[in-house]
This record gives structure tokens, C-alpha cells and sequence, in this order.
């Protein structure tokens, strides 16, 4: 394997549809569980929604945060305050110099909540009733300002908007922050809180949500033959990444390494993938190519994986097409079959899942596969976790947003 492995990740935060930390995520991903449930509210009835069921965040942020910052900031941004805190204990309160100190939070849908929030009280309640609050809460780059301000980093605060592939994207940025020398440290992740009418009943008139109300559990099924679309999500996933040498002058404790990125972009559709793969094998390719490793070293890959008709198995022939007979020896996971879809969160925390499979060695499962895709050729984790092997191996994240944005990146054991 080559030497491209100067970004170490040495803190983990989260807080998702299965639980409020990464401990407990974890726990209930290894243990195949699922995060969607029936919504307890009238959305559906009020508005005609056909969906009455997601993957809400398990712990809800007034159970954490106090009442003036959840005021102060919308869900999205609380989601990643939340996730960043346990990732910045996680990887020992690290002392950086400020302007080596970078953050990179993504959201896919930004303040969807306050945005909307602002437009009802404007229309029943008039102008002046508007919080003076509304833009810094609605912003896109709210999450990651806040983040910013938490860990004072003065390095650069970014917020790149990718769709689904935002989450993954921006740790790709926070790696390159670091390669190019302009940080010693980057907290970097993604963030969603769009479970709300309003997109929930956009992803359903775009048929892309499963209608599966009788079993919400077992909605998102992704390389199922009976698949009908993805569960949609909420919650963060953050990562604390450091240059291996700033690492180890203070002893940290390190996960494994981020040693690929691979990127790019589709021209093909808004929202449906090209066909043939070509852009998500590129993207993957570039990603094992930056990391300096052989496709014979991955042992593992989490899919992006919705549960959708065409985008899973798009994805399984642009693993065969690229790895090619290498592709029999990858446990592949999809584990938004556990957590639904976090959207701009999703590529985030499925890169944790990524870290903590090869850490632990165990790649989680993937639930609801009753009935395998006949197309499906690659080896499949259902049910129960699956041992990676011991030494040095590598494993893959993919992340693909509308738009046809692409996101690969490769871990890396240590």
C-alpha cells in the first residue's frame, strides 16, 4: 500500500435515527436495527401526504442542548453542534492554533425548518413578528458557522452543497485543508434536518420515498427485489481529521486513515444517475488512485445504496466494472436499510460506519434483503455483521447526490 496517509481521523461524533452518539449508533447498526417509525403527527391526514413514516433522530436536541442555543439555531445546526462536541471530547479537546483549525459541515437542504417557520409567521402574523434570528438560522452555511464557533477555528469555515453527497464531500475538502498545508486539524462532516411536511411531500411526488406504511422498519430494502425507495432521514455525522504528524506529536488515539478522495460529476441527469456508471467509476477509481492502495486491499465498501429501483444496482456494476474480479472479496454494506437517508448527513455518517468497520473489523449488516436482486453479483452483508480480515486493508464510502455529484473516499487501517 502506498504512503499517501497524512490525514488521520482521531474523533468521532453523531446523532442519528439510532441513537444520540456513536456508541450507540454503532451498537444498533452491528445489531440490525432500524431507525424508521410512523410519524406521531397529522401530517399525512392535514396535508394528503402518502408517507406516514421516516427515520427520526433518536435523541431529540432539547434533551442535550439548552433552550437559548436551540432557539438561536435551526435543527440542522443543532444536529451538528450535538455531533461536533462528542467528536471534538471524542478526539481528547485537541490544543490547535487557531489559524490552523478549520471546519467543513455540509447540508444538503440547509434550514428548511426556519425558512418555512419564517414564511407562515410572515403570512399569518405580518413583518415584524419575522425572528431577527431568520437568516443566520435559514443560511446554509449556519451549521458549519456554528461549528466554527464552537472550536474557534480561524483556518476556514466551508459549507459545500452536493445533495446527497455533501456529507462525504466536505470531509473530502477537510482532507484537502490539510494535505495543502492550510490546517493542522478540520472538523468536517454533514448535517439534515428536512423532516418536514414540505420535503416530505416533494420526495414523495418525485416517487423516489418507500410507501411502505404497514412496515416502516422494513421500508428501506435496498438490492431487495420488492425495493420501492428510500426512508427519509435526519440527524449528523461528524469527524475530527488531523494530519498524521500533528496526531502523533500529542499522542492521540487514532481510528484509521483518510487516505482517498476521488470526485466528480455525472453530466447526464438532474436526478437520475448515468446508466453506465461512468462517473461514479471515476470517482471511486480517483479515490484508490489518491490513496496509493491497489483494489486488491479493499476489503469493504459501504454503499450509497437508497433503495431504489435503478440507483443500487447502478452502483453494484460500477463496483464490478472498476474492481472487476477483486469485487468478490468486498463485504459490501447499505446500512441507510438501518437508518434511512440523512441526505447532506448521509455520506458523513456512513463514512463513521466506514472508520468503526475497520477499526472494529466488522463490516455492519445490511437488513430487509429478502429477496436478492437476481443483478445483484457482489457480496452482500445481510443481517448480521461480517469479520474483515486483520493487517492492512482499505475500505470504500460512496456518496451520490442529485445533480450527479459524485463522492469517493478510502479508509485505510492502522
Amino acid at each position: 500500500m502506498s504512503t499517501v496517509r497524512d490525514v488521520v481521523v482521531t474523533g468521532l461524533g453523531a446523532t442519528t435515527p439510532l441513537g444520540g452518539d456513536v456508541d450507540s449508533t454503532w451498537a444498533a447498526a452491528l445489531a440490525g436495527e432500524s431507525g424508521a417509525r410512523t410519524l406521531e403527527n397529522d401530517w399525512a391526514e392535514k396535508y394528503g401526504i402518502p408517507v406516514t413514516f421516516a427515520a427520526q433522530i433518536k435523541v431529540a436536541p432539547d434533551q442535550v442542548l439548552p433552550r437559548p442555543e436551540i432557539k438561536r439555531m435551526d435543527p440542522s445546526a443543532q444536529y451538528a453542534i450535538i455531533a461536533t462536541r462528542e467528536a471534538w471530547a471524542d478526539a481528547g479537546s485537541p490544543e490547535v492554533d487557531p489559524e490552523r483549525l478549520g471546519a467543513v459541515v455540509s447540508s444538503g437542504i440547509g434550514g428548511i425548518w426556519t425558512t418555512l417557520d419564517a414564511w407562515d409567521t410572515l403570512q399569518e402574523r405580518g413583518a415584524r413578528r419575522v425572528l431577527p434570528m431568520t437568516v443566520p438560522m435559514l443560511m446554509p452555511n449556519s451549521p458549519t458557522a456554528y461549528v466554527e464557533l464552537e472550536i474557534g477555528a480561524q483556518a476556514g469555515a466551508h459549507a459545500l452543497v452536493s445533495a446527497c453527497a455533501s456529507g462525504a464531500e466536505a470531509i473530502g475538502y477537510g482532507i484537502e485543508m490539510i494535505r495543502s498545508g492550510r490546517a493542522d486539524v478540520v472538523v468536517a462532516g454533514g448535517t439534515e434536518a428536512a423532516l418536514h411536511p414540505m420535503p416530505l411531500a416533494a420526495f414523495a411526488a418525485s416517487r423516489t420515498l418507500s410507501l411502505r406504511n404497514d412496515d416502516p422498519q422494513g421500508a428501506s430494502r435496498p438490492y431487495d427485489s420488492d425495493r420501492d425507495g428510500f426512508v427519509l432521514g435526519e440527524g449528523s455525522g461528524i469527524v475530527v481529521l488531523e494530519s498524521a504528524e500533528h496526531a502523533a506529536a500529542r499522542g492521540a488515539r487514532v481510528y484509521a486513515r483518510l487516505a482517498g478522495v476521488g470526485l466528480s460529476s455525472d453530466a447526464y441527469h438532474i436526478t437520475s444517475p448515468d446508466p453506465d456508471g461512468r462517473g461514479q467509476i471515476a470517482a471511486m477509481r480517483r479515490a484508490v488512485e489518491n490513496a496509493g492502495i491497489g483494489y486488491q486491499d479493499v476489503v469493504h465498501l459501504n454503499a450509497h445504496a437508497t433503495s431504489t429501483k435503478v440507483g443500487d444496482l447502478t452502483e453494484t456494476r460500477s463496483v464490478r466494472t472498476l474492481l472487476g474480479s477483486d469485487a468478490d472479496h468486498v463485504a459490501l454494506s447499505a446500512t441507510k436499510s438501518m437508518t434511512g437517508h440523512l441526505l447532506g448527513g448521509a455520506g458523513a455518517l456512513e463514512t463513521i460506519f466506514t472508520i468503526k468497520a475497520l477499526a472494529d473489523r466488522k463490516a455492519p449488516p445490511t437488513i430487509n434483503v429478502a429477496n436478492p436482486d437476481p443483478e445483484l453479483d457482489l457480496d452482500l452483508v445481510r443481517d448480521v455483521p461480517r469479520d474483515l480480515p486483520a493487517g492492512d486493508v482499505a475500505a470504500i464510502n460512496n456518496s451520490f447526490g442529485f445533480g450527479g455529484h459524485n463522492v469517493a473516499l478510502v479508509a485505510t487501517s492502522v
